[in-house]
């Protein structure tokens, strides 16, 4: 990026190359994580625990990782996470072998975990560029899930069954092999250190909620939770919802494939909008397409209908979430750092679990514009959480 040093550079496209390469497992863990449970679980109730306990072992260790790499650095802990990408996948190869559930889970457990880690590459491409640079920092590592929406599912095309006597093991190893390679760029990249010793008396969890005093911080991580909870209670239902209208699998796997590219493709320019308008500006736009996208949803059950919404629904939440994860990281102190960002993610795996669980009951019992204007309801909720939220802001910041 010009503007910034050749350090500067070197460390932001190492974070990266890492990142993008390292994130390609997940993709291959969304379609493992019910194949492989399929194959192993005792009755196929339990087909999806194994992606079940992932999703959990990211809402519990979110916080935990920030803390982790606020006392050891972050370098520290995404080769952690590389580690347990790599112990995880070798061990859910070994599951397939012994024909084991547990270890199986235990297995996603892991990979859970790692990918909890990951997603503080965001953070740590805003600490080592320059602080005019961070949005556009943010929104570029961002641009690795598109990326890795292409690469992962080819890789898991190519790697299923290369162990002919045994589906989807070389799957398994195709993930420890990407996280090998992920962790090498990282051998050459400095991350300046995040945090400082904290002061006698003052506990992690005091300076979280000291953060959270300020309406700024409570604003942000509000707009990148309600951003991701209500992407993925219109996303994870449209599948079942458009089969139930009548299309068959490949279409809704088309729709869901420009949505993903439409959550990612424009993390190229949103940094520099941000640059430009700012981040406050930039979330409320992607609230608007938010809104705009249930609204269309909710208009009708047409091919047309589920193509745009979902578009829109992605882009909104790269809008939204972008510019949440910009706010966080222009608002909170180097010392608050760990104990905020592990809350926010933290809050925002809750918000997927929940969002997901209640779209999966909502849609089993009521048709899509229901569920759609349910989400409506959600988004107009949020936004004015938000206007009152920047309200509070704007007031304090006058007196």
């Amino acid at each position: 990026m010009t503007g910034l040093s050749l350090l500067q550079n070197r460390n932001f496209f190492g974070l990266l190359t890492a990142n993008t390469v390292l994130g390609s497992a997940m993709p291959i863990l969304i379609i493992l994580g019910g194949l492989a449970g399929l194959m192993l679980a005792p009755n196929t109730a339990l087909a999806t625990l194994p992606a079940s306990v992932q999703t959990l072992a990211g809402l519990v260790c979110a916080a935990p990782i920030s803390l982790l790499m606020g006392r050891l650095g972050r370098k520290l802990g995404f080769f952690l996470g590389g580690a347990l990408a790599i112990l995880g996948a070798v061990l859910g190869a070994y599951a397939l072998m012994a024909a084991s559930f547990v270890l199986l889970c235990l297995a996603h457990f892991m990979l859970g975990i790692a990918l909890a880690s990951y997603q503080y590459f965001r953070f740590a491409a805003a600490e080592v560029v320059e602080a005019a640079w961070q949005p556009v920092a943010i929104s570029l590592m961002l641009t690795s899930g598109l990326v890795a929406a292409f690469l992962g599912p080819q890789v898991f095309i190519a790697a299923k069954d290369a162990y002919a006597g045994i589906p989807l093991l070389g799957a398994y190893l195709a993930i420890a092999a990407l996280s090998v390679a992920g962790v090498v760029p990282l051998v050459f990249v400095r991350i300046p250190k995040t945090s400082s010793p904290l002061e006698k008396g003052t506990s992690s969890r005091h300076l979280a909620w000291s953060a959270l005093r300020r309406p700024e911080v409570r604003g942000a991580i509000l707009a990148g939770a309600l951003a991701q909870g209500v992407m993925v209670f219109l996303m994870v239902p449209t599948p079942i919802a458009m089969i139930g209208c009548g299309f068959d699998e490949a279409i809704a796997g088309d729709v869901i494939r420009w949505h993903v590219v439409a959550m990612f493709a424009p993390s190229f320019f949103t940094g520099f909008l941000i640059k430009r308008f700012g981040a406050i500006r930039i979330v409320l736009l992607g609230f608007a397409m938010l809104i705009a996208s249930a609204c269309i949803a909710a208009s009708g059950i047409a091919s047309q209908h589920f193509y745009l919404s979902l578009i829109l629904l992605g882009t909104g939440w790269n809008f939204g979430f972008i510019g949440a994860t910009s706010m966080l990281a222009a608002c909170v102190t180097i010392p608050e750092k760990p104990a905020v960002q592990g809350l926010n993610d933290t809050l925002i795996a809750l918000s997927s679990t929940v969002f997901a669980f209640l779209a999966g009951a909502i849609i089993a019992v009521y048709s899509w514009p229901i569920l759609a204007g349910i989400g409506l309801a959600i988004v107009l909720l949020g936004l004015a959480g938000l206007l009152v939220t920047g309200r509070i802001q704007r007031r304090a910041g006058a007196n």
